[in-house]
């Protein structure tokens, strides 16, 4: 079937970028962008393209949640065992995309991922919803699963495993920034 995709174009004029309107200190002019998007309403202004590339030079690309940002980075949280914990463990270096339609705007970032402490991932992951929690221990990121009932059986598993007690971060899953 074939489809007219330059027909698609869009006429992008909403604002325009000028270097003086620029704060010089990147992460301030992402803080203000991130509150624009934010603002404006955007669907999860949080959700950010992460590509990495392990040791076999191939880029993978995938949308991750920003958790954090400062002047020291960006924090996003992944199970070490994913795909992409073990080329981050391989190649550190990696790019991150916000793509903000509404607003007719991206951001890029190129950087290294590096470990926070454990404390750090432990404070995080307790933060989630307890369900979030066991899906941690639940779902083998990145491996095929043999059925929905495989995935179904195994939270069962694991909710009586942590029936009254508090739910400890997996070793393979901590945050990246």
């Amino acid at each position: 079937m074939e489809m007219d995709l330059a027909s698609l174009r869009v006429n992008y004029a909403q604002t325009s970028l000028d270097i003086t309107d620029v704060d010089p200190n990147p992460f301030q002019q992402f803080s203000k962008w991130f509150t624009e998007a934010t603002q404006s309403k955007v669907k999860e202004p949080n959700a950010m393209v992460l590509s990495t590339c392990g040791k076999d030079n191939f880029p993978e690309s995938r949308t991750v949640l920003l958790k954090g940002f400062d002047e020291n980075g960006f924090t996003f949280y992944t199970n070490y065992d994913s795909d992409k914990g073990k080329q981050l463990a391989e190649n550190n270096q990696c790019t991150l995309l916000f793509l903000w339609l509404d607003l007719e705007r991206q951001v890029r970032i190129k950087g290294t991922a590096s470990k926070v402490n454990r404390s750090e991932s432990e404070e995080y992951f307790h933060s989630r919803p307890r369900e979030s929690q066991i899906g941690a221990w639940t779902s083998p990121q990145s491996k095929e699963i043999p059925s929905r009932q495989y995935l179904e059986t195994k939270y069962t598993t694991e909710v009586e495993k942590f029936a009254d007690q508090v739910i400890s971060l997996p070793d393979f899953g901590e945050v990246t920034k």
